[in-house]
């Protein structure tokens, strides 16, 4: 379906709002690389991320990387339609991704009636975890608004291509952290028309870490955007379909969260989202009552009931209250989710939102980012630098040992670097690479060395760690403890210009070994610190 040849200067941009999905993030930008129509601009809105997020964006020149603060899904839409310069835009998820011919599609059906505030399609669904696919396609020929008011027949953000004037008059309602898009399709659908087709245009990719999977929020908030409209409704017959709407989305909604409850009865889960049992207890009695009547048997093969299942969690809840968490008796311990002697993760929690290790090492360079100043070096890359020393740093010097990487200033073992000239740096970062270098105490005699008088090191080592399972394995010879570093420092810095700080606690360091990502670990118990399980071990020295 070719376009004529004076509608390809229509500039269609496509934003991407990532949150800790970088693992599926290239995916996405491929799939806009490789559309058949060819005017577009891809732009990335990090919500965020504590992932490898900006790295994967790198390896993307084309695309306009746009920072901020986690503020959510909405409020990075309506971020990235501040920056977005085409005609024409879709909103595209970090874990999906379009059809080869979406964007020429949709422009097609777009520029056949200007009107159109925007136009839908039909999707492909996979389901992640089984590795398979549906296709859905709706044939809608009603009152686009009243069928909104009934149900979400749209289904996927990423079939919508929106005129760019839409977003003069609507934007993204930030109080909304799930249906932001069925809120401004009713919103839009009301008051102008609107294009919809069955022709596939996009992959919905469903996995474990799906916004959608948490079927009671889903719920509450479907029924919150459904009532916004409720002073809008006209007549009888947009009135009715509200009716219909409020009994589709607690039926929908009921039915999955009850299914998801017997799914982990029957895993052996023995402890409930208490917000899922009070969702079906409002909203379907007679799915409650079922629930609460349905034995199982738990992972020992004993019979248990819904009774005991609460009796556990009031137990666990009476034990937050009074701040004295119980220790199993022995052979009562029930490892659960950590029964198991292989990892979730051999890439540090970089797959599951994010490395744990990272936290407290961004941590203690934000603390020391006032010494990050003037002439600094970094080894590896000096994304660190420019981080947390911003236009404090004069020059950024990068370190590394293999000479094909383009951005080191310096190639070499730090452990000898004799061309390095003395007194040169005012500070120098050295993160998660001293337990690489055999000859551990040249290193720092370098480092001492090349600091300025006045001069600030900055490093940090692993204590508790899983050894790297990719090519850095074999150089993987350390770890430390704040007894060794603090006796290392001494050998070449003033005791009293040390400062040697741990981070972790025994939750933390295991979370780590099996792979666990930061979302996965409540803020709190990563902040708690217990000096015998130490994680990372940072070090301040001042020449």
């Amino acid at each position: 379906m070719p376009l004529p040849e004076h509608l390809e200067q229509q500039l269609v941009s496509v934003i991407i709002p990532c949150y800790n999905h970088a693992k599926y993030l290239a995916h996405a930008i491929n799939s806009v690389y490789v559309q058949s129509y060819r005017f577009f601009e891809v732009i990335i809105v990090d919500d965020g991320s504590v992932d490898n997020t900006k790295v994967v964006c790198a390896t993307f020149p084309d695309v306009r990387y746009v920072y901020q603060e986690n503020s959510g899904l909405s409020a990075a839409r309506n971020t990235g339609i501040k920056h977005a310069k085409g005609e024409y835009l879709v909103f595209l998820d970090a874990d999906d991704w379009l059809l080869e011919n979406a964007l020429e599609r949709n422009i097609s059906y777009l520029k056949s009636d200007p009107r159109a505030a925007f136009v839908a399609g039909g999707y492909q669904l996979y389901y992640e975890p089984e590795d398979k696919i549906w296709i859905i396609q709706q044939e809608i020929t009603k009152d686009y608004y009243r069928e909104l008011l009934v149900r979400n027949f749209i289904g996927m953000h990423a079939t919508v291509m929106y005129q760019h004037w839409v977003f003069k008059k609507f934007s993204f309602n930030t109080s909304l952290r799930y249906c932001e898009d069925y809120d401004i399709y009713l919103q839009i659908t009301r008051l102008f028309p609107i294009i919809y087709h069955t022709h596939l245009i996009a992959v919905y990719r469903k996995h474990h870490d799906n916004m959608s999977a948490n079927y009671s929020g889903m719920m509450d908030y479907a029924l919150r955007v459904l009532s916004f409209q409720k002073k809008n409704l006209k007549n009888k017959a947009e009135r009715e379909c509200y009716k219909k709407g409020k009994n589709y989305w607690t039926t929908y909604y009921s039915r999955k969260v009850y299914d998801n409850l017997i799914g982990k009865l029957y895993a052996g889960e023995v402890t409930f989202e208490r917000e899922e049992i009070k969702t079906l207890k409002k909203y379907d009695k007679h799915l409650y009552k079922k629930f609460r009547n349905q034995p199982f048997e738990d992972y020992e093969g004993k019979r248990k009931n819904f009774k005991k299942i609460c009796m556990n969690v009031l137990r666990k809840i009476f034990g937050k209250i009074k701040k004295k968490p119980t220790i199993p008796r022995v052979k009562k311990i029930n490892l659960g989710d950590f029964d198991r002697t292989s990892p979730f993760s051999t890439q540090f929690g970089y797959d599951r939102g994010g490395p744990l290790d990272r936290y407290y090492i961004e941590n203690f360079l934000k603390a020391y980012s006032s010494q990050i100043k003037g002439r600094v070096l970094e080894i590896g890359d000096n994304s660190y630098t420019l981080e947390f020393g911003g236009d404090a740093v004069i020059k950024s010097d990068v370190l590394h040992i293999d000479e094909s990487n383009l951005q080191a200033t310096y190639i070499g073992d730090l452990s000898n670097v004799p061309h390095i000239p003395s007194d040169s740096f005012d500070c120098i970062v050295l993160t998660q690479t001293l337990n690489l270098i055999y000859d551990f105490k040249a290193a720092i005699a370098t480092c001492y060395r090349i600091l300025k008088t006045g001069g600030t090191l900055l490093i940090t080592v692993p204590g508790i760690s899983q050894v790297a399972q990719d090519g850095w394995g074999k150089y993987w010879l350390w770890s430390f403890t704040d007894a060794s570093m603090q006796r290392l420092m001494e050998e070449y810095f003033p005791s009293k210009n040390i400062s040697v700080k741990t981070y972790g606690n025994v939750m933390v360091a295991s979370a780590f070994l099996y792979g666990m990502g930061l979302p996965e670990i409540n803020k709190k118990n990563i902040d708690a610190h217990d000096p015998h399980y130490q994680l990372i071990v940072s070090v301040s020295a001042v020449k």
